[in-house]
């Protein structure tokens, strides 16, 4: 009975400590100060509620955008699947918690989308977006992305991005997205629409998903 007992009290001891551990690991490893400082040092180039930024270069905006996928987004960025050696430098010092409590930091956002966009083709754009485009290839766009274009779960919103961030995106697939072909994430679907997609239809497709709020 005594050697029981030391068994079962070590036994007890045992699964005390990696409960302890677990909840410790679960724990944010973060200050809220520091999460602060990582998502004001986005918002110098993403703006200041996110909404995306119109330079030299259209930064997109994070704002509303899905958690998941922002977090995929980062994993790509540090793995060198998605070609951006700016957003490398920034995503490989993170750790998979502030990743997570920066992304949801985000999704919070709700600021109103950044204009510019052609208000021409508007309702060609809204039919690609809706019904895709049957003899090309082109399924619609809001079978992922969902009717309201918010997306879901990895699936990006795409509403209030800005169109031309969304433009230089789909004609420049193939340099900046999966370049890993041996790990592929979710995005690979995109890559034969971008190809499928003429020039003027981007363009179009683009404008309407900018003035969706």
């Amino acid at each position: 009975m005594r050697i029981s007992a030391a068994l079962l009290a070590v036994t007890l001891a045992t699964a005390s400590s990696l409960a302890v551990r677990a909840e410790e690991k679960s724990k944010a490893d973060f200050s809220q100060s520091e999460l602060k400082a990582k998502s004001d040092y986005c918002k110098t180039c993403h703006g200041l509620q996110g909404q995306g930024f119109r330079g030299s270069y259209p930064m997109p905006r994070l704002a509303g955008q899905q958690p998941e996928y922002l977090v995929n987004q980062l994993k790509a960025f540090i793995e060198r699947r998605r070609n951006n050696p700016v957003m490398f430098n920034v995503a490989h010092v993170l750790t998979p918690h502030m990743e997570k409590a920066m992304a949801e930091q985000f999704n919070h956002l709700d600021p109103k989308p950044l204009d510019g966009a052609s208000k021409e083709n508007l309702t060609e754009g809204k039919k690609i977006y809706l019904e895709g485009i049957p003899k090309s290839d082109v399924p619609a766009c809001a079978s992922c992305h969902g009717d309201d274009a918010k997306g879901r779960d990895a699936f990006p919103r795409l509403a209030g991005q800005l169109h031309d961030y969304v433009y230089n995106k789909l004609t420049n697939w193939d340099k900046e997205r999966g370049q890993d072909k041996n790990n592929p994430d979710n995005s690979a679907i995109m890559q034969p629409i971008a190809h499928s997609l003429t020039d003027a239809q981007i363009r179009t497709v683009a404008a309407y998903l900018s003035t969706i709020e």
